[in-house]
């Protein structure tokens, strides 16, 4: 891993050098196009070489382990009524799962893992859905039900009121579709001897990859979740990622809890963090399995709110100012997070590069320029990129490749809504509901598309009438071609969506009268005054040893 950050390291340097050569320059649109997109992602590829490489060391210490050794008190055998203690006391944790409008087996199947948990905790599902149907879950299967009344401040909201009636020590938080391992507290809980460790990340595995997005929304962030996130340890600036993650309850009454004023709760109650001087910790071992957004819509919407998050930063908290509580290293890191999704937006602008000299003869490099003189950067440049992402995954992806050259209209509106103050409505990935057709959310692709395919037709015909095959025709024919398969892989989400939608049937109306359904034995908490004390919210076995 360390070579081949070394080797894409120096591709990425001398590909610098050749677009800056003004020996190399050509007009001035296109090549002023090519530089303002190839130095968003030149300068990110070069920082996030520099924080792989950093990030060789690990977080676990002599503390760390020694803690580890007396976590359960020798118990040989523990399980999830065993008491957890640190530096000799016991603690008291809770398991938190968000939840809106989500299936209710998803829910169930989260909160079974969330209860099995290896040391003692009790679990709360959070529903914000306000459905009588989870709340009969949660009392059949045993776990402590908690709504409220509103929704204001979407998910961190949602916690926020819980933790106005759970008074835990520490407490853990899974989105409704990222099922735990049992040994997520044996795993976490031993950095906390550290007084300064505010909260301990670990990273988001998918176990839905079956489909184009899916496997490219999945695949897309695993470079980030096993090399670049193990870096950002080295400078103390690794961020919670909103689920997988385990808090310390002072840090978070010291910042006001989570954030609430963005889309990005997670990042941004990061930065609180670290700007009050907590220390966070991520571990790269997989201790929660989810899903990854399985439909273009399900991608778009998550993909414009972490986008418009990271903006926000950019925009209304930007790491750079003198004002900003953090270290050099830490404003570097949060820099690079709030422009992150920039680099999403350059490939939007190198697809117009080819279409100008195919229409207008305007060429970014000098027409003494070489193609294979180009290739041999380009590739230096963008083939050991590939390769280290293949080395990282496996093998190489070809829908990480495919999926992020269309994603550039979503990053776009993200930078927009951002500088706007636009808020984006809160989406569920895998809520129930009838999906709306895939191409509602890529019209700029579509029409981009279109425009590419007609483009290419100009530049064949260009090309047979010189009788020489042009570098910009075989970029502009890439570009097609990526576009193409992401058009047909919307086309093929729709067939599906249509195929299985079903007429509705007219009600059977019945004259037996219907017994009303037992109510849930487990209380709502709600916030009124005539609200029932919240120890009647935990089951008989989980009461012993929990703060209130």
């Amino acid at each position: 891993m360390i070579l081949l950050t070394l080797i894409a390291t120096i591709g990425i340097l001398a590909y610098s050098a050749f677009l800056l050569n003004p020996a190399n320059r050509g007009d001035f649109l296109p090549y002023a196009i090519v530089i303002a997109a190839e130095t968003v992602l030149v300068v990110h590829a070069l920082l996030a070489m520099w924080t792989i490489l950093a990030g060789a060391r690990s977080p676990r210490d002599d503390a760390y382990y020694e803690t580890r050794r007396h976590l359960f008190d020798g118990t040989p055998v523990p399980g999830p009524d065993t008491p957890v203690q640190l530096d000799g006391r016991d603690v008291s944790v809770a398991v938190l799962v968000p939840c809106y409008g989500e299936p209710v087996e998803v829910i169930e199947r989260t909160a079974r893992a969330a209860k099995a948990i290896i040391g003692r905790h009790v679990t709360y599902i959070l529903d914000d859905g306000r459905s009588d149907e989870v709340r009969e879950m949660a009392a059949r299967i045993g776990v402590s039900y908690l709504r409220r009344l509103t929704s204001g401040g979407a998910k961190a909201g949602n916690v926020n009121h819980a933790l106005s009636q759970v008074k835990t020590d520490y407490f853990c938080i899974f989105d409704a579709d990222f099922v735990p391992d049992e040994r997520f507290l044996i795993e976490t809980m031993p950095f906390f001897t550290d007084a300064n460790v505010a909260f301990v990340q670990t990273p988001q595995h998918y176990g839905n990859l079956r489909n184009f997005v899916s496997r490219g929304a999945g695949y897309m962030q695993t470079v980030f979740y096993r090399f670049v996130q193990p870096g950002r340890n080295h400078f103390n600036a690794a961020f919670c990622v909103g689920t997988n993650v385990v808090f310390r309850r002072t840090a978070i009454d010291d910042v006001g809890g989570l954030y609430t004023d963005s889309a990005s709760e997670d990042v941004w109650t990061s930065l609180m963090l670290h700007e009050r001087g907590w220390r966070s910790v991520y571990i790269p071992d997989v201790l929660a399995t989810g899903d990854a957004p399985d439909t273009i819509e399900a991608y778009t919407k998550q993909q414009l709110r972490w986008a418009t998050g990271g903006f926000e930063i950019l925009f209304t908290h930007n790491p750079l100012s003198p004002r900003r509580k953090l270290t050099l290293d830490q404003r570097l890191m949060y820099f690079v997070t709030s422009t992150h999704y920039l680099t999403g937006i350059a490939p939007g602008l190198l697809l117009m590069v080819p279409a100008l000299e195919i229409f207008f003869d305007l060429r970014p490099v000098t027409l003494g320029t070489s193609i294979w003189q180009w290739v041999l950067f380009y590739c230096g440049f963008y083939v050991m990129q590939i390769l280290l992402a293949s080395f990282t995954l496996g093998s190489f992806r070809w829908e990480v490749l495919l999926l992020a050259t269309a994603s550039f209209p979503i990053y776009h509106q993200a930078l927009l809504n951002a500088f706007s103050g636009r808020e984006q409505s809160w989406h569920v990935t895998g809520a129930s509901g009838r999906r709306s057709s895939p191409f509602t959310f890529i019209r700029p692709q579509v029409y981009l598309f279109v425009f590419l395919a007609l483009t290419s037709v100009v530049a064949i015909w260009r090309d047979l009438n010189n009788s020489q095959f042009s570098l910009a025709t075989a970029w502009n024919l890439t570009n097609t071609a990526a576009l193409g398969v992401f058009m047909a892989v919307a086309l093929a989400e729709a067939f599906r969506r249509d195929s299985h939608h079903q007429p509705e049937l007219a009600p059977v109306v019945s004259t037996t009268p219907v017994p009303e359904p037992a109510r849930a034995a487990e209380p709502v908490l709600e916030p009124t005054a005539a609200r029932v004390p919240a120890r009647r919210l935990i089951p008989a076995s989980a009461h012993e040893g929990v703060s209130r």
